[in-house]
């Protein structure tokens, strides 16, 4: 006996020997498995560790080749595709990383560390459904406290109100338990309470600063609420903790994009693609970024490349369809279409899919075949974002219930006195792109984006109500002491700083939705500009029917939603105009197409702008366009988008009969009741 396994001994060993010094000398640690594997060819350990010190050593080619092998001739061995997805993470293939670590996992469930790496290509690769998840697995398999387990369970098997309840009754007890606190705020961030989930992390972080993967945490809040330049400053201290990490220098592009960085957060987009190159979604990234700033043939290369290295990435099509300049080829529709007949497609992909040969079959004049999917990608939306439309109709009876001009008269200019703004609002797609690039082609004037900073100043004002009722936007206003809109409107001003990178005196704000905010920035800005874009109703709303967005607007995925949030829109609008004489300035899509030097002159007038002539070849203006329309104000005005809608018209029934008199009596508006 003693003499069978003295042998056995011996190699357990010289295996313990060259594990321990793996990570300061790989060299020795590989060339004690070489000396292992002359003695006993094939041992699986000591390949595992030949394989690892090779890829210590920067030879992760022949480390690929053999982890390959060996995971074929040891299928049941969790450890080795783990390794293999170390292995080619470091030949920048993510993909294949992910596919490993899925492996890995699906052969040994409790790998806190694959998990976690899962977690971190994920959010690299912009599947952010898939880190949340793979995340929660982490914190599962790492947290070993009992108390924990059973809240852990519930995260990962998406029994969200029941982990809930079981993390605040042991952070009663345990108040200070960081991995408590971020398995709260990971259950605030599945019920998108993001303010609570922000609240949680920020608690976390100050027990304990260096938890960086609930820094991470609270990087991706913060951005989730458009707390661009927080999210960046959280970015950097990861950064600076791990240089190399993927999934941060791709949040970093992606919070860089959103504050108008687009020169940086390209060069962010090539480094982590130099490193990793086979990321898809981050390729698509890529190619948004560079579609904003102008460079439209790049950005079409960069989606190609996204399709080639995962061809059911329905979005890709969709993005390139987006362009709305871009034609398919004849091959295009057919892989599109044999796409869609899988029955293994996420509903995401196959909705992108849906809308990107919608958009091709519209190119080739099959108008009843493309309205039949552009149809069918509403309806799969529409299963992902429920709407009701008796809410927004409540809202604006609400709006003009409250906002009357006695109610204006007795808060005249109270808000800040700046004029820098220019608000440019309505429906989407109904030009205000168009209004917007001739504005900032003027030398006193700066394009920045849709800001979401209106809209996070209501929601704040909503938040700080105790109770629900009386907290009813904008019925709240009522009770604000009168220098409270004053504060507001400088807190606009001061977040929307970051946004302004030249020094001039206006800046537009081109956020659509804004038009349901028109009292509240009359009152905290009262020297602001407010232009109104408006298109006929049919075109406006179809345009929106066939338009997938990439977050809100979410009335757009049904003819009689779409039809009635445009009702309501026009509603309000009136009801403004009526209480607010000339406030808003409006411009008629069709008038400013038909005689653009008139309506762009008048537009001037409004904000107290000299005439120049720069207005008229906005299209020769290359700064940074960052919606769906950039690419069709890169051309001059001509007529084409005007009547595209009448090719589908046979069925848009619902949407006419929806519209009704506000249809009928365009651009006239109908008497709306009070």
């Amino acid at each position: 006996m003693t003499t069978d396994t003295a042998p056995v001994a011996g190699v357990e060993v010289a295996l313990a020997h060259a594990a321990r010094m793996l990570e300061a000398r790989p060299d020795l640690a590989g060339a004690q498995a070489i000396e292992i594997l002359k003695a006993l060819p094939g041992h699986p350990a000591a390949v595992l560790l030949l394989g690892q010190a090779e890829r210590r050593q920067g030879r992760c080619t022949e480390a690929l080749l053999r982890l390959d092998e060996l995971e074929r001739a040891q299928p049941r061995a969790a450890a080795v595709p783990y390794e293999l997805a170390l292995t080619y993470a470091d030949l920048g293939r993510s993909a294949d990383a992910i596919d490993a670590l899925r492996r890995s996992l699906a052969l040994k469930a409790e790998q806190p560390d694959a998990w976690r790496l899962l977690a971190d290509f994920l959010d690299a690769s912009d599947d952010l459904a898939g880190a949340d998840e793979a995340r929660a697995r982490f914190i599962k398999s790492a947290n070993r406290d009992p108390r924990l387990m059973a809240a852990a369970t519930a995260l990962v098997d998406n029994r969200v109100p029941e982990a809930e309840a079981l993390l605040r009754e042991h952070l009663k007890v345990h108040a200070t338990d960081v991995a408590a606190l971020r398995m709260l705020a990971e259950v605030a961030a599945r019920l998108r309470r993001y303010r609570d989930a922000e609240t949680l992390l920020a608690h976390c972080l100050e027990l304990s600063p260096s938890f960086m993967a609930a820094r991470h945490n609270y990087a991706v809040v913060l951005f989730r609420q458009q707390k661009s330049a927080e999210a960046l400053a959280e970015i950097e201290t990861l950064l600076a903790a791990d240089a190399t990490n993927p999934g941060y220098h791709n949040l970093k592009a992606a919070i860089l994009a959103h504050l108008g960085d687009y020169s940086e957060s390209i060069d962010v987009y090539e480094r982590v693609l130099k490193a990793y190159p086979v990321q898809p979604k981050v390729w698509m990234s890529y190619g948004h970024a560079l579609k904003t700033a102008g460079r439209r043939e790049d950005s079409i290369a960069a989606y190609r490349r996204a399709i080639a290295q995962q061809p059911t990435l329905g979005e890709s099509f969709w993005s390139l369809a987006n362009l709305k300049t871009y034609a398919f080829s004849d091959e295009d529709v057919s892989v599109m279409r044999a796409a869609l007949l899988r029955t293994d497609l996420t509903v995401d992909d196959r909705l992108h899919f849906e809308y990107a040969l919608g958009k091709a079959l519209e190119d080739r004049a099959a108008y009843q075949e493309s309205f039949g999917h552009y149809a069918e990608g509403a309806r799969l939306r529409r299963t992902l974002v429920p709407y009701d439309a008796a809410n927004q109709s409540a809202f604006v009876a609400r709006s003009k219930r409250v906002l009357t001009a006695s109610f204006f008269e007795t808060r005249r200019a109270v808000g800040a006195p700046a004029p820098d703004p220019i608000f440019i609002l309505g429906m989407p797609r109904s030009g205000s792109t168009l209004l917007e690039q001739i504005l900032a082609s003027h030398s006193q004037v700066e394009g920045t984006m849709e800001l979401p900073d209106i809209n996070a100043l209501v929601r704040s004002l909503l938040d700080a109500q105790a109770d629900e009722e009386n907290s009813r936007y904008p019925a709240v206003l009522e009770g604000f002491r009168l220098e409270r809109f004053a504060e507001l409107g400088a807190s606009y001003l001061e977040r929307t700083r970051i946004q302004r990178k030249t020094s001039a005196p206006f800046f537009i704000d081109k956020m659509p939705n804004n038009f349901m905010h028109v009292g509240f920035i009359h009152l905290i800005l009262p020297n602001a500009r407010i232009i109104d874009a408006r298109r006929h109703p049919m075109a406006c709303c179809f345009s929106n029917f066939k338009q997938h967005f990439a977050r809100g607007q979410n009335f757009s995925y049904s003819l009689e939603d779409v039809g009635r949030f445009y009702r309501d829109y026009v509603e309000l609008m009136a009801h403004f105009d009526a209480q607010l004489p000339g406030r808003v300035h409006r411009v008629i899509y069709e008038d400013l197409i038909e005689d653009p030097e008139r309506e762009v002159r008048r537009v001037l007038d409004y904000c107290g702008l000299p005439f120049e002539t720069a207005c008229l070849s906005f299209h020769q203006n290359e700064r940074a366009v960052r919606t769906a329309s950039s690419e069709q104000v890169r051309r001059p005005i001509n007529r084409e988008g005007i009547d595209q809608w009448r090719s589908f018209e046979p069925w848009l029934s619902p949407l006419a009969e929806t519209l009704g008199a506000v249809l009928e009596q365009y651009p006239g508006v109908p008497a709306f009741g009070t």
